[in-house]
């Protein structure tokens, strides 16, 4: 009686150490950008993205109206840094290594990451734009601040050919080629005015507090260029939300 109730103790011990936690199917929800996981379910996802649903400073958007404003210049301190990317399963991202940064208003925000969205997430009074570049930026107290760069059919961008000469076989899995280095200065435009408004990430968390500078004047990139990073996401934007009041202002 003794070895069988001792056998008994060892089984619900297994049990309770190799049970999935109760919160398991949160720690594994999927978001996607359409279908049961797309953007109109994302709120309903996890508590920790009902931001997604509830909130009212919600990115993307549609820029009409902006206000004209005495707005300081964007200072844009960009270095090459190794190449470091990774097909993450919603887009293709840059990593970028600490000193390169930007400065607005006596605020220098570092940059973290670069990604690409097809189409656009962003619209300017209604117009589209094949793809967008996102240019995730953070300050010492962790605020974030996002450089939306548009990108309109044209010639070729030398930075976008070497990332796609690049890209990933495999999702999640990090391409770091030996001796390979990029700069992001190359995805900004010459006329670096911008709109800036208040906003959220535009992927589940959804979270709000992000300050918004889109850049005016779009870079070109090739049809080609387009086509190669539509082949692998044909549509990984969010749609664009209620501005619910926001004053959107623009540079002079």
């Amino acid at each position: 009686m003794r070895k069988y109730a001792i056998r008994l103790l060892g089984a619900a011990i297994a049990t309770v150490w190799f049970a999935p936690p109760a919160n398991a199917q949160h720690a594994h929800s999927h978001w996607a950008y359409e279908g049961e996981g797309g953007p109109t379910h994302w709120g309903a996802l996890e508590p920790s993205y009902k931001s997604c649903a509830a909130g009212k400073e919600q990115s993307p958007i549609d820029i009409r109206d902006a206000k004209a404003a005495d707005l300081p210049a964007i200072a844009f301190s960009y270095q090459p840094t190794p190449l470091k990317l990774v097909d993450n399963g919603h887009t293709i991202q840059v990593s970028y290594a600490p000193g390169s940064f930007i400065t607005v208003g006596g605020q220098r925000y570092e940059l973290q990451q670069f990604h690409f969205h097809h189409p656009a997430e962003e619209k300017v009074s209604g117009k589209s734009y094949p793809m967008v570049a996102h240019l995730v930026h953070k300050n010492a107290a962790g605020q974030l601040a996002v450089v939306a760069v548009l990108l309109t059919k044209g010639a070729a961008n030398p930075l976008i050919a070497k990332l796609w000469q690049n890209l990933p076989a495999e999702q999640g899995k990090e391409v770091n080629p030996a001796g390979e280095t990029v700069d992001a200065t190359q995805l900004l435009p010459s006329a670096q005015g911008y709109f800036t408004f208040s906003g959220s990430l535009t992927t589940p968390p959804c979270s709000e507090g992000v300050t918004w500078f889109v850049l005016k004047t779009p870079t070109e990139v090739s049809s080609s260029e387009v086509l190669t990073f539509a082949r692998k996401y044909p549509h990984n934007a969010r749609p664009t939300q209620p501005l619910n009041g926001r004053v959107i202002k623009q540079s002079q």
